[in-house]
Formats: structure tokens, C-alpha cells, sequence
């Protein structure tokens, strides 16, 4: 069963936020956020930190239930020297994304780059994004890259198409069983 190694990954992750120190300010909290206890005075302190660690584990938890659940996962994989997706499933070349923030110009050119590479190989490519507060021009970006996009609610309702596995429910279930007390 995946939920022990689910929460193995969730531990991990605990345990990892646990030792991290940083500064303050303030924002919104998420599902994610709420299975470690996160305040969003904490994850402001340093938000490159939560974003990309928050991020990893939120890929991390959609790898794992994709490679138990569904039957045709296959790993991430390379088009020369670019791994433009975290996995696929079926006709889908899955990225997952905690939030999208960056302006960057070269992330820009990457998702627009990347979806067309994607359907050139048969694929239709996915974003899923946990959060929803993205800064319009990266969408707009994966927008004109071919990516449909999938935020908060309606990437678990993508999840749980593709899996029969509720993430949200599941990380609803343990809200604050992971606390980052320090």
C-alpha cells in the first residue's frame, strides 16, 4: 500500500524543515503547508526555501501515488538534454509545480519550449500546481508552450482521474501530523 511510503516522504520532509532557519513577513497558507504546520510567517522567512522544498515534495507525493496507482507511470525522461516533465502516465507528461513565481525569462522560454517538444512526441503535456496564487506571465507562458494547466483544487481532481487516489483527502487526514516546531 502507498500511504506508509507517502508518509515516509511527509516525515522527510518534517524532518528537514525542522533544522532550517530563516527571517520574517506574511502570506497564505495551503494544503501542504497545514500537514507540517506551517504558518505563513515561518514559510516567509525564507519563501525560496519553502517554495522549492514545498515544491519537491509536492512532486515527490504525486510521483509516488502515479507510480503505485497508475499502470502506465514511466519516470521522467530526457529530449536531448532537457527532462521537460516529472513523469508520464498514459498520453500525459506530467510536471508539477508547488507554485509558479518566477518572472524569468529563461523559465518563460522553457514551458514554451517544452510543451511543443512534448506533442511533438505524442504526449499532451500537464502542469499540475498546488497553489493557486501563480504569477500570470509564467502561466501565460505555459499557456503558449500547449501546457494545460491544472491549480489547486482541480490538479487533486487530476490526480484523482488518473489514480483513483485522493491526495486531498489523504493530506487533509494529516493536517498537523508532521509539525515543523522549532
Amino acid at each position: 500500500m502507498t500511504e506508509p511510503s507517502l508518509d515516509e516522504i511527509l516525515k522527510k520532509y518534517q524532518n528537514s524543515f525542522i533544522q532550517k532557519t530563516y527571517s520574517d513577513e506574511n502570506n497564505t497558507s495551503d494544503i501542504l503547508m497545514d500537514v507540517f504546520g506551517l504558518s505563513s510567517e515561518l514559510k516567509q522567512e525564507n519563501k525560496q526555501y519553502w517554495g522549492r522544498e514545498l515544491g519537491m515534495c509536492w512532486q515527490l507525493l504525486i510521483v509516488e501515488i502515479c507510480k503505485t496507482f497508475c499502470a502506465n507511470f514511466q519516470p521522467a525522461f530526457k529530449i536531448g538534454k532537457d527532462e521537460p516533465c516529472d513523469l508520464v502516465v498514459d498520453k500525459y507528461a506530467i510536471d508539477t509545480k508547488y507554485r509558479i513565481g518566477s518572472g524569468d525569462s529563461g523559465l518563460h522560454k522553457k514551458y514554451k519550449a517544452y510543451g511543443k517538444m512534448l506533442r511533438q512526441e505524442g504526449y499532451e503535456p500537464i502542469l499540475l500546481i498546488l497553489r493557486e496564487d501563480n504569477l500570470p506571465a509564467a502561466i501565460k507562458a505555459c499557456e503558449v508552450g500547449t501546457w494545460t494547466i491544472y491549480t489547486g483544487n482541480d490538479s487533486f481532481n487530476f490526480i484523482k482521474e488518473i489514480s483513483n487516489f485522493d491526495l486531498k483527502q489523504f493530506l487533509i487526514e494529516r493536517k498537523g501530523d508532521f509539525p515543523v516546531q522549532r
